[in-house]
């Protein structure tokens, strides 16, 4: 039952991707470019998301418990380090190029005449493990 609210959450997520039209490159780009010609509707897309979730997270969390799982897996509060920092310039640099963020990139990757999202999703996989390999190499050599 967890794995089919998984796929009905993602099915769900991509869904709602498609419909903002977040999934379009192009129209990704004209948000992002706010010296050019700038589109704000994403904007809305954004702010809509995050209300709707701030809402949702206040009333599930006064369960005791997931629907589905035994606890929440929420971490603490997060720190702002070097690693959030380059991650997050990272993480905008590949988003203004491409026009695709991982969400939609991934699912966009089974859509018919866009062989492109499989180029960027699998750098998006190469990116993410080189990310995930970093720590235990530091981890190794003792370095934080």
């Amino acid at each position: 039952m967890r794995q089919f609210s998984q796929f009905v959450c993602g099915l769900v997520f991509g869904l709602g991707l498609a419909l903002a039209g977040m999934t379009s490159p192009q129209k990704v780009l004209a948000f992002l470019d706010v010296t050019g010609t700038w589109n704000p509707a994403l904007l809305f897309v954004l702010g809509s998301a995050v209300g709707v979730t701030g809402l949702a997270f206040h009333w599930i969390l006064q369960r005791p418990r997931p629907v589905f799982d035994s606890c929440f897996h929420i971490g603490p509060p997060g720190k702002i380090d070097r690693k959030l920092v380059a991650g997050s310039i990272l993480f905008g640099i590949g988003w203004g190029i491409s026009g695709y963020c991982p969400g939609p990139g991934i699912a966009l990757l089974g859509a018919p005449g866009n062989p492109e999202t499989a180029v960027f999703v699998s750098g998006l996989l190469l990116g993410s493990g080189l990310a995930f390999a970093w720590p235990d190499q530091q981890a190794k050599t003792g370095r934080t």
